[in-house]
C-alpha cells in the first residue's frame, strides 16, 4: 500500500484525512510541528479523536516525525529522511498560515511561501522519481477576479488584486510549485479548497472559519442581547461556496488513487449558497434578527451594528463576492453530485455548531 507523507497534519482537512487513510490501510507518515504543552506525537493523537466522530481510529500505519517547517531538512536527520522517502510517496503540503492581515504580512509568506519553498527543496532532494507532490491551495487565491477563475496557473500580483495577504502569499505559492515542476521536473498537483465546512450529512462541524466565524459573533451578540433587530452590510443576494468536509476528504482519496492527475483542480462546490440563506438559518435559531444591508453607511450604524461590523475584518472581505469556478479538471476524475452543500445541510451544520458554542458557554 502506498505511503502518504503529510506536513501540517493536526490541522482540520489533513487530520480528518489522515482518519481516512489509515481507515483503508494507508502507511500515513506526519510531520507535526510540536507544541509548549504537547509533543507531535500528543497532538495528532489528540486532534485524530477529535474528529473521528466517536469511532475508533487504528493508528498502527502511523508514524509521527518532529519537524520545522522552515529549516533546513525540517531539523529532521538526514538518515530518517532518506528512510521516509525511500518508496514512492505521495507528499501532501497542508502547512499554511490562515492569518491574512498587513501585521501578519511577514508570518504569512514565510509560512506560506518560503515554507512551501523548503518543503519541495526537501521533497525534491529526498523523494523518488515516482512521487508525487501535493500543494493544498484555496479557490480564494483567484483574488478578486471577475471571469472564472480556471485551473490553470496565474501570475504573481500586488495586493491590490486580493482580499488579503492570505489570498496572495497562496497565490504565490502556487508559482513555487509551477517553477518546481518546470525547472526540477517533479510531479506536482495545486489543490485548490474553496471554504470548507462540516460533514454534510450528520452536520458536525469542527471548523469556526467562514461562515461560521460569523456566526459565532452573531451568538454572542445574541446572548449579550436578545431579541435585537441588527443590521449587518452584507450583499444578501452574493454566495458562498461551501464543500463539505468528507467531500473534501472523499476527493483527496480520490487523488491518492489515480495515477495520472490533472496539474490544478479547483476542489469547490457546483452547489453555491446565498448569504440570505446563512441569514435567514442564523435568525431561525438565534433569538435576534439579522437583516443583511447591501449599502450602508458605516454613520448609519447603531453602537451595535459598528460592534458586529468592527468584528467582520476578515469575513467582511466574502460578503458580495459571487465567484465562478472552473471545474473541467476535477470532473475528468471525480464524481462531484454527491455531497453537494444546499440550505437542508448548512442548516444542520449551523445548528450543530450554536449548539456547541452553547454548551461550552454552559460549561464555562
Amino acid at each position: 500500500m502506498k505511503t502518504i507523507i503529510i506536513n501540517g497534519a493536526n490541522g482540520y482537512v489533513a487530520s480528518h484525512f489522515i482518519i481516512k487513510l489509515l481507515k483503508h490501510k494507508y502507511k500515513v507518515i506526519a510531520l507535526v510541528r510540536p507544541s509548549i504543552k504537547f509533543s507531535s506525537t500528543e497532538r495528532i493523537k489528540k486532534v485524530l479523536e477529535e474528529n473521528s466522530y466517536g469511532e475508533k481510529v487504528n493508528i498502527a500505519n502511523l508514524q509521527v516525525f518532529n519537524y520545522s517547517l522552515l529549516h533546513k531538512d525540517f531539523l529532521i536527520p538526514q538518515e530518517q529522511l532518506e528512510e521516509i522517502f525511500s518508496e514512492d510517496v505521495d507528499y501532501f503540503h497542508f502547512a499554511a498560515s490562515l492569518k491574512y492581515n498587513l501585521k501578519s504580512k511577514d508570518e504569512i509568506f514565510k509560512t506560506n511561501v518560503e515554507g512551501v519553498e523548503n518543503s519541495l527543496k526537501i521533497y525534491t532532494k529526498y523523494a523518488t522519481k515516482n512521487s508525487r507532490f501535493f500543494f493544498i491551495g484555496t479557490a480564494y487565491s483567484c483574488g478578486k477576479i471577475d471571469e472564472p477563475f480556471q485551473e490553470k496557473f496565474y501570475a504573481n500580483q500586488d495586493i491590490t488584486y486580493f482580499r488579503n495577504y492570505y489570498e496572495q502569499s497562496k497565490r504565490f505559492g502556487e508559482n513555487v510549485v509551477k517553477n518546481f515542476i518546470s525547472q526540477k521536473g517533479i510531479n506536482g498537483h495545486i489543490l485548490r479548497l474553496s471554504q470548507v465546512v462540516g460533514h454534510n450529512q450528520s452536520g458536525v462541524t469542527k471548523t469556526d472559519y467562514g461562515i461560521f466565524d460569523f456566526t459565532k459573533r452573531v451568538h454572542n451578540l445574541a446572548s449579550r442581547y436578545p431579541y435585537e433587530t441588527v443590521r449587518v452590510k452584507i450583499n444578501p443576494e452574493a454566495t458562498q461556496n461551501l464543500i463539505p468536509i468528507n467531500t473534501v476528504v472523499r476527493y483527496l482519496l480520490r487523488a491518492v488513487n489515480v495515477e495520472s492527475l490533472p496539474v490544478i483542480m479547483n476542489f469547490v462546490s457546483k452547489n453555491q449558497i446565498q448569504n440570505i440563506q446563512i441569514i435567514n438559518i442564523i435568525n431561525k435559531i438565534l433569538p435576534i434578527k439579522i437583516i443583511p444591508v447591501k449599502f450602508i453607511a458605516q454613520n448609519d450604524f447603531s453602537l451595535l451594528e459598528r460592534s458586529i461590523a468592527l468584528g467582520m475584518s476578515f469575513t467582511g472581505n466574502y460578503i458580495d463576492t459571487n465567484i465562478v469556478f472552473e471545474t473541467k479538471n476535477l470532473d475528468k476524475i471525480m464524481s462531484t453530485s454527491k455531497d453537494e452543500p444546499n440550505e437542508h445541510s448548512v442548516y444542520k451544520m449551523i445548528e450543530y455548531f450554536i449548539n456547541n458554542l452553547t454548551q461550552k458557554k454552559k460549561n464555562r
